[in-house]
């Protein structure tokens, strides 16, 4: 299984941590935000990262030759218009390296590996977003309608009588999924819209049109978001946490799990 993770972007709203470093290299715990994905991807079972850099990438380059987990195949795309775009467009950069199925992971999602396991280990459909449910939804969230394990609409600005989740930015998509996601990202480039849009808007297309996204849910498991600086401190704590449960104390190893 392959994953494009996508951390290309500068983290402006992250100022001044994201001044010289891209938001992917922010230290949480003694390890990057990006080791911190990689290392749950790879204790779920993902054998091959794709990660799209932008800002610094040379950075994100230098760290992956150090700190890469063992085992697992991670190479980098470098996408030019990480400044001038959204990440639809990023998806469209790399969309040939998820023909044939795989993961898309924002680039600034921290998960714990039962959730990937979670996600990985739903039942088949086309397209699969994994979603958390709360009690309140705020303007940022990439909110969710579903119907039973249906998507039945996906963005920021649904109306909150019918929001009952939030997309946490993960996705699985089988083989003829990942065909109809990357037929309607080059549809919307050669449009001229696909500069600004996220790449979610073209799933909720695909439910438009009539495309079977379903939907999995990791309530009760760990995640953070890394969007503003409120959110460096709360996720230092959440994956303190996982480095007191996760890693072996002995090792010296920054890519070592705990076998338990």
């Amino acid at each position: 299984m392959k994953v494009l993770i996508l951390s290309a972007g500068q983290g402006s709203r992250l100022l001044p941590l994201t001044e010289s470093r891209p938001k992917c290299l922010i230290e949480l715990s003694g390890r990057s935000l990006l080791e911190w994905q990689l290392l749950a991807l790879a204790r779920a079972g993902v054998g091959e990262a794709v990660i799209v850099t932008g800002f610094a990438a040379e950075q994100v380059d230098a760290m992956l030759a150090l700190h890469a987990p063992a085992g697992m195949r991670v190479r980098t795309v470098f996408n030019p218009f990480y400044n001038v775009s959204d990440n639809l467009a990023t998806c469209w950069l790399v969309r040939e390296e998820l023909r044939g199925g795989g993961l898309i992971l924002n680039g600034d999602t921290l998960i714990e590996p039962e959730i990937a396991e979670r996600l990985l280990a739903a039942p088949a459909a086309p397209v699969t977003v994994t979603i958390d449910r709360k009690s309140h939804y705020d303007s940022d969230d990439m909110k969710v309608e579903t119907d039973g394990l249906r998507l039945r609409a996906i963005g920021k600005s649904l109306p909150m009588s019918t929001v009952d989740g939030e997309s946490i930015g993960f996705l699985r998509f089988d083989a003829a999924g990942a065909e109809r996601f990357i037929a309607d990202l080059e549809g919307m480039m050669r449009s001229g819209e696909g500069l600004k849009l996220w790449y979610l808007s073209t799933i909720n297309r695909l439910v438009n049109e009539g495309c079977d996204v379903r939907t999995v849910s990791i309530e009760g498991l760990e995640w953070g978001e890394m969007d503003f600086l409120p959110d460096v401190e709360r996720n230092r704590e959440m994956t303190g946490s996982w480095a007191a449960r996760w890693l072996t104390p002995a090792s010296k190893s920054r890519a070592v799990f705990a076998s338990g």
